[in-house]
């Protein structure tokens, strides 16, 4: 098991452990639906994608691909 040649100064270790903590997402309320969102995002309300405040895809529904069936049997 490989041990440290020297010891890490508490300086050292410290700037390393101070990375934890974390910004806020940049959150909008949109001026059309008044729903929150993700800013530069897509976001979806009552069936309908919106971007920018406009409906980008009426009746809106997210397909997900499904998996290729895998048939090399010969």
């Amino acid at each position: 098991m490989a041990h440290p040649k020297r010891r890490t100064s508490s300086a050292t270790r410290d700037k390393r452990r101070s990375h934890y903590k974390l910004t806020p997402k940049a959150v909008s309320v949109c001026s059309t639906t008044g729903e929150l969102h993700l800013r530069h995002k897509a976001y979806v309300v009552d069936g309908d994608l919106y971007l920018n405040g406009k409906v980008a895809i009426k009746d809106y529904a997210p397909v997900a691909a499904p998996a290729a069936p895998d048939n090399d049997e010969e």
